[in-house]
């Protein structure tokens, strides 16, 4: 039996812009997803998973492409259940040459299924992490990293970036640019997290910004200012600018709402997080539902986030600068 675990992460600047090409930096967070692994006999998989967001339920099956477990849950919680795993479970196949191998893997997560906060890279890094090392085989980062990106890639139909999972993987905060990945230095940011308790369908949210993309030449020119965002970003990460920071993260937002990528659960948690004097406020991940991100030393934003209508949760996060963990 092993266990590997990989915090979540949030955006400082650059989602949905990361997919056509532009630079992004994302900061892994304290809150992590927590994968065990132990081989089987057979060749099925037997996944359990207890999430923040999820009661906790079991299913087994046979663990091909074509074949989903027989369980009375939605269609789509099955998806999040097992697609990442399903991919995770063929990388390693793959890389230790073991094609009919089984596992039962017990997933427990703190970070919140779909909300923007790399919940799917968390789970499909530390997944890939355990079930090698049960084989017999550790990976180097670099390598682990690349080999989630390709599970996310299939399983969101080209519309992944390596952005989540190479952060995850490596910790800390990390610039990427296409197939460049590097980390980078950052301050220690005073991270605040609110959460409406929901989650948007990142395959759709993406798929909306490329068509829009595609239909007008001021939605292309919106995905590259995000870029020159991220570019203005990095060096002011170098001077610890906090408010020059927020009010970038502010651009941010709004370019992203245009796009149509916000809620309006994300826009009432930003506009509570400024209200209480945080630097600035953002949504993070793909949007459409789930978290924001505020820069604030004190405790204003948390307590105004606690008592917004339509935010669930919020809490502080401190910068993960420990990828990926070896727990045995």
């Amino acid at each position: 039996m092993t266990r590997s675990s990989a915090p979540g992460k949030v955006y400082l600047f650059g989602e949905h812009a990361v997919v056509y090409g532009e630079p992004a930096v994302p900061c892994a967070i304290e809150r992590r997803a927590e994968v065990e692994v132990e081989r089987r006999e057979d060749d099925k998989l037997r996944v359990h998973s207890e999430d923040l967001t999820l009661d906790g339920f079991t299913v087994e099956y046979g663990g091909q492409s074509d074949e989903r477990p027989d369980v009375d849950v939605s269609e789509s919680l099955i998806a999040a259940a097992t697609g990442y795993v399903d991919g995770a479970i063929d990388q390693v196949r793959e890389v230790t040459g073991e094609e009919s191998v089984g596992f039962d893997v017990t997933i427990e997560s703190e970070i919140p299924l779909g909300g923007g906060l790399g919940s799917s890279a968390a789970v499909t890094v530390a997944a890939i992490d355990a079930a090698t090392r049960e084989l017999g085989v550790t990976l180097e980062t670099d390598e682990l990293a690349e080999r989630a990106f390709r599970t996310e890639y299939e399983v969101q139909e080209g519309q992944a970036s390596r952005a989540d999972t190479f952060c995850v993987a490596t910790g800390g905060a990390v610039r990427v640019e296409g197939d460049d990945c590097r980390s980078i230095e950052a301050p220690d940011l005073p991270l605040v997290i609110g959460f409406d308790g929901g989650a948007g369908e990142t395959g759709s949210l993406v798929a909306g910004v490329g068509a829009l993309r595609e239909r007008y030449d001021f939605a292309a020119d919106t995905v590259e200012a995000i870029g020159d965002i991220v570019r203005t970003g990095e060096s002011v990460l170098e001077t610890g600018d906090l408010a020059e920071l927020g009010q970038l993260m502010n651009v941010n937002h709004g370019l992203l709402s245009a796009l149509g990528v916000s809620s309006r659960s994300l826009d009432a948690m930003v506009w509570a997080a400024r209200d209480a004097g945080a630097y600035g406020a953002k949504l993070t991940g793909a949007g459409g539902g789930g978290c924001i991100v505020a820069l604030d030393p004190t405790e204003a934003t948390e307590t105004a986030l606690k008592f917004t209508p339509g935010c669930e949760e919020a809490f502080r996060a401190e910068l993960a600068e420990e990828g990926v963990k070896r727990l045995e």
